[in-house]
């Protein structure tokens, strides 16, 4: 397939390996607080959602509200976490530092802005994207899975989203953006991709499944 005129990468487990780290501390906080759960649980249960959409996915699994511990504990590990920085996934970094200079492409994700920012910082990506991140929290009323953020950083960056690749990894992510009239390619290359994800994406639709940054590459026409 032609090279797309525009590249649009969701963030958490597509270019930071923070998904499984964040889902495992997830599962151990959960069930410290009596409500078990696996890695592979919280994997497949709330990897893409933010907000309160995160937080309505877990207590209708758990049957109850949450309590204020589980909040503030919570806080404390994302705040360790954007303080000391998160491995980049493997290849991630060096693609994105290989892009042709003329080929626009932006972050569009269910964190905040702050956490994107941060790690890019961390990640020496920041001058790479320069203003292009977008929140599905912050710039669009509805987040993943609907549309609307990657419609919005179409715009943005001023390609069609039908002109537009997108990178994602989750369940809900790939869901918005194949409904956004995009190309979509599943990334299987995050530590969080068990056995089965790839399918897992076909499932949904998605046609292009890439398990490295070099499937990546080749996929995209980009050497």
């Amino acid at each position: 397939m032609p090279r797309p005129d525009g590249l649009i990468f969701d963030f958490d487990g597509v270019l930071l390996e923070s998904e499984f780290e964040r889902n495992r501390e997830l599962a151990a906080l959960l069930t410290d607080l009596g409500h078990r759960h696996s890695v592979e649980e919280t994997l497949h249960h709330y990897t893409g959602l933010a907000g309160n959409d995160f937080l309505a996915a877990i207590e209708r699994r758990i049957g109850t509200q949450l309590p204020p511990e589980f909040h503030d504990r919570l806080r404390d590990k994302s705040r360790r976490a954007l303080r000391e920085g998160i491995m980049a996934v493997l290849g991630a970094v060096d693609f994105v530092q290989s892009l042709p200079a003329e080929m626009p492409r932006a972050v569009a994700s269910s964190s905040s802005t702050k956490w994107i920012r941060g790690h890019l910082a961390h990640l020496g990506l920041t001058e790479a994207f320069g203003e292009h991140v977008y929140s599905g929290h912050e710039h669009v009323e509805r987040g993943k899975p609907e549309p609307d953020i990657y419609l919005h950083t179409a715009r943005q960056i001023g390609v069609s989203i039908e002109h537009c690749a997108i990178l994602e990894d989750s369940r809900v992510g790939v869901t918005g953006a194949l409904a956004s009239g995009a190309r979509v390619i599943g990334l299987a290359a995050g530590s969080h991709c068990l056995d089965g994800h790839d399918e897992m994406l076909r499932a949904l639709g998605v046609r292009e499944i890439a398990y490295s940054f070099d499937d990546v590459r080749r996929l995209l026409s980009l050497g």
